[in-house]
């Protein structure tokens, strides 16, 4: 009974860090979507937010079973320290020390996220960029201590995660270039057209000005035309 019941944590074990690894990759990829511009009538602003956020929770989810199993698994010791403190497994403490910095950056993230109305922006966005630092040894950690590291399966999975991020990064640098092109162009545009209180230039005469000026003296030379006519008609 014992060793099903430590088989069943080791599948476990196995099944909810790759599922931890996809839900991580996903977070990523819609918290750079979400951090863009860009603005959709199919999928807005606040849907790509509140998708971002239920996906980050699934994610905490799996890593919560996913370091529960790999503590109660009787095959290797891990411990309940070094599940919190990087680098204190006896076994591989290297590559369960970088799951351990992942998990570490991920639970400072989501406190972070938790508490962000009672804390400055700027510091809950210099916490939120350690998201992108998890990321990286996440991936380490599951290719240097996964047992299924050498499968095929698991090398494809790993491959899509980090596509997905590349297209995610690329797309956000181009949408940025885009924004700031469309900024540089909006301030020249305003640049160019003069204010309505602005002074003409010394020795000119404002449009407005010229068109009334001629205006007048039209029709001042065709009320004195009609004058001259309307007395020679009356002359004996």
């Amino acid at each position: 009974m014992l060793a099903v019941t430590s088989t069943s944590v080791w599948y476990t074990m196995r099944a909810t860090g790759v599922v931890a690894l996809v839900l991580l990759t996903a977070t990523m990829v819609l918290g750079i979507l979400t951090a863009g511009r860009t603005a959709s009538a199919s999928w807005p602003a606040f849907a790509r937010a509140d998708l971002h956020k239920r996906v980050s929770l699934l994610a905490m989810v799996f890593l919560a079973l996913h370091v529960l199993t790999a503590v109660l698994d009787t095959y290797v010791n891990v411990g309940w320290l070094a599940a919190i403190v990087p680098f204190a497994s006896p076994y591989r403490p290297l590559w369960v020390g970088l799951g351990t910095v992942g998990v570490d950056l991920m639970v400072a993230v989501a406190i972070s996220s938790a508490l962000r109305q009672r804390i400055n922006p700027r510091t809950w966005r210099g916490i939120h960029w350690l998201a992108y630092g998890s990321w990286p040894v996440a991936m380490a950690h599951t290719f240097g201590m996964g047992t299924d590291a050498a499968t095929l399966w698991l090398d494809a999975v790993g491959v899509l995660c980090t596509l997905a991020l590349a297209w995610a990064l690329a797309w956000r640098i181009n949408d940025h270039r885009r924004n700031r092109r469309q900024a540089e162009l909006a301030g020249a545009t305003t640049r160019a057209v003069p204010h309505p209180s602005a002074p003409a230039p010394a020795g000119r005469v404002p449009t407005a000005a010229r068109v009334r000026v001629g205006t007048s003296t039209t029709a001042d030379a065709a009320a004195a035309t009609t004058t001259v006519r309307l007395l020679e008609k009356d002359r004996p």
